[in-house]
């Protein structure tokens, strides 16, 4: 680099990282506040947690064990302690309930929502930094509390705009397909350490099922599988004879609940754990039947298994069924937007004790798109009314008004660039989708009145929409200044 020469730093985000603008978070902080409103009817409360953890604390957990640091964004602290940012908000959880344990309720009912952060490869819609909202039940080991979890998950979907018929919440359970396992000779009940390796494949490769089809969790079964770019997977090396009982377990869902329930008893045979599992189901089953959700909400699924490694029990997934267009043009569904279920053992790596817990996470960022794409985002996303100026030295005039406008609950902003050139503050006005802007030049304030400019019927001349229904609307009125706010109120209302 020549001398003198200023090296500057490259505006761009960094891979895998997105950022969000005005109405971006307008429509997640509604869709949030709606949801929270759902958890908080449940009887849950808030929580917020800080975003960093030390490593010891949030536990390798991650599937993307190929990944650096096993998939979280770790660094060394100055003490030589390992610190991360939280991967998701359930580890989190963990240690609030361990080291407050004295303090909270027992069972402890909580929500939380914020992004978490994870070092995987990004790719189109996969991000590293996400928004996760969560609702979780430490201290009771009542399937009672999972099926909860499924009805309040439910209901929050159907809040924030999919209706029934658009999605279905999927619920599995781990201790049927760790039967399962036994049954295929990948688990050992008398250890527990032997054959983890594998059965963390046999994990992975199921929950991704709907992505690779029958013949892709197969060959991750087996010897392996090699992408489209060519990359390999090393597969879990069961036999044809072992992975025809895990695709089995996969294929188990029937036209009823209680048919599932049925075959999954004949997939885990002698096994006590699987049996345990699905008379757990079966208790999920019914109570939600009881609450009044059936099968056009909430059905079992043994397709369902879920990445993360500390499930311990049942297992759920919220999945929109709904048809949207690929990036190529192709039908398809639009796929899971939360997941969640047991975790039983994740708060006893801090006490030695056994404190069960439950809980969902939904996908923000997905459920909002999946909104979008239903044409369902209710939050009010249009600009500020912006009051232009006409005369520099007449701001304490304009400064009054957009007082007025702020203390009658209307949004409202003055022009602060400059006013030279009027044609630049309607554009800029147009820019912040404003629907009117106020102006008064030295005529305007001599007369004592303000013009208001419909800046939406602007657009609609702009974009050569039909005018029938905007023929008997002035493009501007003239009114007093003392009426300014009633006349703005009016057409606003428009």
């Amino acid at each position: 680099m020549s001398e003198g020469k200023i090296r500057r730093p490259r505006a761009e985000t960094p891979k895998g990282f997105r950022d969000y603008f005005g109405a971006e978070v307008t429509e997640r902080k509604a869709m949030l506040d709606a949801i929270a409103g759902v958890y908080h009817r449940y009887g849950f409360e808030a929580l917020e947690t800080s975003a960093v953890e030390t490593v010891e604390a949030l536990g390798k957990f991650l599937p993307d064990v190929d990944r650096p640091n096993e998939g979280v964004f770790a660094w060394q602290d100055e003490d030589e302690a390992w610190m991360a940012l939280r991967y998701d908000l359930t580890a989190p959880l963990a240690r609030v309930a361990a080291q407050y344990r004295n303090d909270l309720p027992s069972p402890y009912r909580r929500y939380a929502m914020g992004p978490v952060w994870r070092n995987e490869k990004p790719g189109p819609g996969r991000f590293r930094q996400f928004y996760q909202c969560d609702a979780d039940t430490v201290g009771t080991g009542s399937v009672a509390a999972d099926a909860e979890i499924c009805a309040m998950l439910s209901d929050a979907l159907e809040t924030v705009g999919i209706p029934r018929g658009d999605y279905v919440v999927k619920v599995n359970n781990r201790k049927v397909l760790n039967g399962v396992m036994e049954v295929a000779g990948v688990l050992d009940p008398s250890d527990a350490a032997r054959f983890e390796a594998e059965r963390g494949i046999v994990l992975r490769a199921i929950d991704k099922i709907d992505r690779l089809g029958d013949a892709g969790v197969r060959a991750l079964l087996g010897e392996g599988r090699k992408d489209e770019s060519g990359d390999f997977t090393k597969g879990a090396g069961l036999s044809s004879e072992q992975a025809e009982v895990v695709m089995g377990f996969v294929s188990a869902k029937r036209d009823s609940g209680a048919a599932t329930v049925a075959r999954l008893r004949e997939l885990v045979g002698a096994s006590l754990l699987g049996a345990e599992g699905v008379n757990e189901l079966e208790t999920i089953a019914a109570l939600l039947d009881a609450g009044g959700y059936g099968s056009d909400r909430i059905v079992l699924d043994p397709g369902v298994v879920r990445g993360l490694g500390y499930y311990t029990g049942p297992v759920f997934e919220a999945e929109l069924t709904f048809e949207i267009l690929d990036e190529k043009g192709r039908k398809r569904q639009f796929g899971s937007v939360a997941g969640g279920g047991r975790y039983d053992d994740l708060v006893k790596r801090f006490t030695g004790q056994a404190v069960p817990a439950t809980g969902i996470s939904i996908g923000v960022d997905r459920l909002l798109a999946a909104l979008h794409a239903k044409g369902r985002v209710a939050a009010d996303t249009t600009g500020p009314v912006v009051v232009t100026v006409m005369d520099r030295d007449r701001m304490a005039d304009y400064m009054s008004m957009v007082a007025d406008l702020r203390n009658a609950g209307i949004r409202a902003e003055v022009y602060l660039g400059n006013p030279k050139n009027f044609g630049n503050q309607l554009k800029y006005a147009d820019k912040r989708h404003s629907p009117v802007a106020v102006i008064q030049g030295s005529d305007e304030a001599a007369r004592g009145v303000v013009v208001l400019k419909d800046l939406i019927l602007g657009a609609k001349i702009a974009e050569n929409a039909t005018l029938e229904e905007w023929k008997d609307r002035p493009a501007q009125v003239e009114t007093p200044r003392g009426e300014l706010v009633a006349a703005l109120r009016k057409m606003l209302a428009q």
